[in-house]
């Protein structure tokens, strides 16, 4: 971290503490709500889905070969293999926006290009095979189709903007540099180096694997109630593979990266999580900016409707299926079908915390555009499906 950006952060604590009217009932009760949400994310997403997360980055870092990364999401690949790859990536990682992020790191600091590493950010959260089916039974399928489509459809369009306006950018991160083919690794074959990582996105699916309505029946029941069971045996298959297949050198570079990744994600992640909280509440309990207001602003389907509800998703924070019971609520309240559509297909990929990572990634030119494009489309998808079905 820069001096100026220590010296700037320190001014800010300073100024908040000398400033903030913390008599103020709204103010404190604003605060609380801040610190409550942050422990809500370290209790029910930090062991479950950041940390899985963060060795999966590691791995990727470390045993994942340059040559490889480029040969699926290079700015040289192949764009139909890449982005099938990216876009299809949510239906295997049911994760938040901010579980994604070292997902995403890993690849792209590997030399992913922006275009196929942005649309794998998009679709990991939003292309959620649970969370659509639970859209489409609590709110209707017509939603819930166009949600799936939408999400799919924005992943790839997203990719291939950013793609096309960062082409230079992309094109200066390889200039010059000399990419090896693929080796395998340390009396390893590419099978095992396959099945660690594949072993590892498994913990992860089944330990972030969401409770199912409760009146659910059927497959996803019957997984959750079997999620420690599965992710227990996982781990025992993992520990035996770190054991048998890997050296005393890679296991302390793959820690060593790991915890690089966490360097850089955690701080920025929880200074997020705080503002997102001061500001907006967890659901259900106000906060500076009161929900009446937002439920207020999204009814019908006017252009602002639609705008101020993409814009809402993409500030809030979501952890995984939450915005469907969020959504019901809004929608109860007058939300109109239109934005209802616009904030499903913003929200989940994007959030204040998740923002404020991806500039430190892959900075503020880049993130901007990134959140831009995903705010634009989602408010033209609920236009669209406003008009379609008012």
């Amino acid at each position: 971290m820069q001096e100026k950006t220590k010296l700037g952060l320190i001014v800010a604590v300073f100024l908040a503490a000398y400033y903030v009217p913390w008599n103020h009932e709204l103010i404190r009760q604003s605060g609380l709500e801040a610190f409550l949400m942050l422990q809500e994310y370290a209790r029910e997403h930090v062991l479950t889905c950041l940390i899985p997360a963060f060795f999966i980055a590691g791995a990727i870092a470390v045993f994942v070969s340059q040559a490889s990364v480029l040969k699926y999401f290079g700015a040289q690949a192949k764009k139909v293999l890449a982005y099938s790859v990216a876009s299809v990536s949510g239906t295997i990682l049911a994760v938040c926006s901010c579980t994604v992020l070292p997902l995403f790191a890993g690849i792209y600091t590997r030399g992913a290009g922006i275009g196929p590493a942005t649309a794998f950010l998009y679709s990991g959260p939003a292309i959620n095979v649970l969370a659509i089916a639970m859209t489409a039974k609590i709110l209707g399928w017509r939603l819930g189709l166009a949600r799936a489509i939408g999400a799919v459809l924005f992943s790839v369009v997203t990719g291939l903007l950013m793609s096309m306006i960062f082409r230079k950018d992309d094109e200066a991160r390889t200039a010059g540099q000399i990419y090896i083919p693929d080796e395998e690794g340390k009396g390893r074959t590419l099978l095992q180096d396959g099945l660690y990582l594949l072993t590892m996105v498994l913990i992860l699916v089944f330990a972030a694997f969401a409770r199912p309505a409760a009146d659910s029946t059927g497959l996803w029941p019957a997984i959750f109630a079997a999620k420690w069971y599965i992710t227990i045996i996982l781990l025992i298959i993992l520990a035996w593979m770190i054991k048998s297949w890997f050296d005393a050198e890679e296991r302390t570079n793959w820690v060593e990266s790991t915890w690089g990744f966490m360097k850089q994600v955690f701080p920025l992640l929880a200074a997020g999580v705080l503002v997102a909280g001061f500001l907006l509440g967890r659901p259900g309990h106000p906060a500076l900016i009161p929900e009446a207001w937002i439920q207020q602003l999204v009814g019908g389907n006017s252009l602002f409707a639609n705008l101020f509800a993409s814009l809402a998703g993409a500030l809030m924070y979501f952890a995984t299926l939450t915005e469907v019971p969020i959504l019901q609520g809004l929608m109860g309240s007058g939300m109109g079908n239109g934005p209802a559509l616009s904030l499903l297909l913003a929200g989940p990929a994007l959030s204040l915390p998740n923002m404020l990572v991806l500039i430190g990634i892959m900075g503020a030119k880049k993130t901007f555009t990134f959140c831009g494009i995903i705010v634009v489309l989602s408010t033209i998808a609920g236009m669209i499906y406003g008009t379609i079905y008012p």
